[in-house]
């Protein structure tokens, strides 16, 4: 079964034409699905208008947050209740209409072929020069950082398997959604892009402006250090601290010669640095024992529940 998770804030014009061509091209693939609409706190009529759609299309399901949570735990929490309906195959899509629903068997077909997480990527944008010019910066960047293979991996539109889902949906917080990619490929998944049509926003205004450019940065370094050192932290505070540490005692070790053959070093900056090198770098490395301690205490805890 092939649940279609669309998170949407303040989008209820758009989802009266959006909601039911997704309804009518599950139909035409012959598949037994469910169009969940995420109404992630509108102050509009979205949830009034999923609710009509509902009475009149059958599979389409609205969940309604209390308030604007963000887009990453919309899609959390439909992914949750996905599984917990029986979904085989999760699709998310935005609801401003850019992505195009006939575009889904395509995506679904390289599900089929042996992909885990296939990625509608949009190589020619409908969107304003400066985000489309921001966006070239930032796929680059991540495809660079993350290793991880792909154009446009913030793009809204993507097809998984129910197990993907499964094991990324604990790390959808934040700005998280955005670096599902990343955290599929780093999990073992094999992801791929297929081209798909991108149209422009059929009405309202978009949710983004130039800030989530710079979280997004901030978030792919989160992603990086989790995926890399969520259970070995002593790897990287250890290992800086041991560098800052043995850095600091070789400047001390300089200054102590030069103390011994009479040149004074009680005003020399060198000293401060020395010492703070010292201080620091055991400090790292006692922070990165502490967090080991923290990461056994939790994968112990894991392992008695079990």
């Amino acid at each position: 079964m092939i649940w279609v998770i669309v998170p949407a804030l303040n989008e209820a014009e758009n989802l009266q034409v959006l909601v039911p061509r997704i309804v009518k091209t599950l139909e035409s693939m012959g598949e037994g699905g469910r169009v969940l609409v995420v109404d992630d706190g509108s102050t509009d009529d979205t949830g009034e208008v999923v609710a009509e759609l509902a009475s009149t299309w059958p599979g389409i399901e609205l969940e309604t947050l209390r308030h604007n949570q963000g887009k990453a735990a919309a899609l959390q929490r439909g992914f949750g209740r996905a599984l917990e309906g029986g979904a085989e195959v999760v699709v998310m899509m935005d609801a401003d209409g850019q992505d195009d629903p006939d575009e889904l068997p395509k995506l679904v077909a390289r599900l089929e072929a042996g992909a885990d997480l296939v990625t509608g990527a949009r190589l020619m944008r409908q969107d304003r020069f400066v985000k489309r010019n921001t966006s070239k910066i930032y796929n680059r960047v991540t495809g660079v950082l993350s290793g991880a293979p792909g154009r446009d991996f913030n793009s809204g539109y993507k097809v998984m398997t129910a197990d993907v889902a499964r094991d990324v949906t604990p790390m959808m917080y934040g700005e998280m959604h955005r670096y599902l990619t990343v955290i599929a490929h780093d999990l073992g998944y094999q992801v791929v892009e297929e081209a798909v049509q991108h149209h422009p926003r059929m009405s309202g205004e978009s949710k983004y402006g130039l800030a989530r450019f710079w979280r997004g940065f901030s978030d792919l370094v989160t992603v990086r250090f989790l995926l890399s050192y969520e259970n070995r932290p002593s790897h990287l505070f250890g290992g800086v601290g041991a560098f800052l540490f043995f850095l600091g005692v070789v400047v001390l070790g300089y200054l102590t010669v030069d103390k011994i053959t009479g040149e004074p070093i009680g005003d020399r900056p060198l000293l401060m640095a020395g010492v703070l090198l010292t201080l620091v770098g055991l400090q790292l490395a006692l922070f990165g024992l502490l967090a080991e301690l923290i990461v056994h205490a939790r994968n112990r805890d894991r392992a008695t529940r079990t």
